[in-house]
């Protein structure tokens, strides 16, 4: 194995964003973060986005272990998302978030309302 062969460090950051980055993720990953929701559920928390951005978006945070997905066998069949224990720890970050967002939310509306 030569040096160009060696994985490439990545910063924790670009990585974290890699997995929780987007408009959706972290939207869905708040909405998750009050319990358990169906996916209309989610639709109507989320008006703007679309069916198949929403289930992209599910599969994603899925396959990183950041939500579950329980499925009941049933019919009408019924599916349900929570946050997985790796999931819930994000908890922390989104409070940090939101305080700062309520923080510098007229600065926010400042600057967006120059473009």
């Amino acid at each position: 194995m030569d040096k160009n062969d060696k994985p490439k460090l990545i910063c924790p950051i670009v990585r974290s964003l890699e997995i929780i980055g987007g408009k959706w993720k972290i939207i869905i990953i708040f909405h998750l973060s009050g319990g358990k929701k169906r996916f209309n559920e989610l639709r109507r928390l989320m008006p703007s986005v679309t069916q198949r951005m929403l289930t992209r978006q599910l599969r994603e945070l899925e396959d990183h272990g950041i939500i579950k997905r329980k499925i009941y066998a049933e019919i009408p069949p019924k599916v349900e998302y929570s946050l997985t224990k790796f999931g819930g720890s994000l908890n922390p970050v989104l409070d940090v978030l939101h305080a700062w967002g309520s923080d510098h939310y007229e600065m926010m509306e400042k600057s967006s309302s120059k473009t």
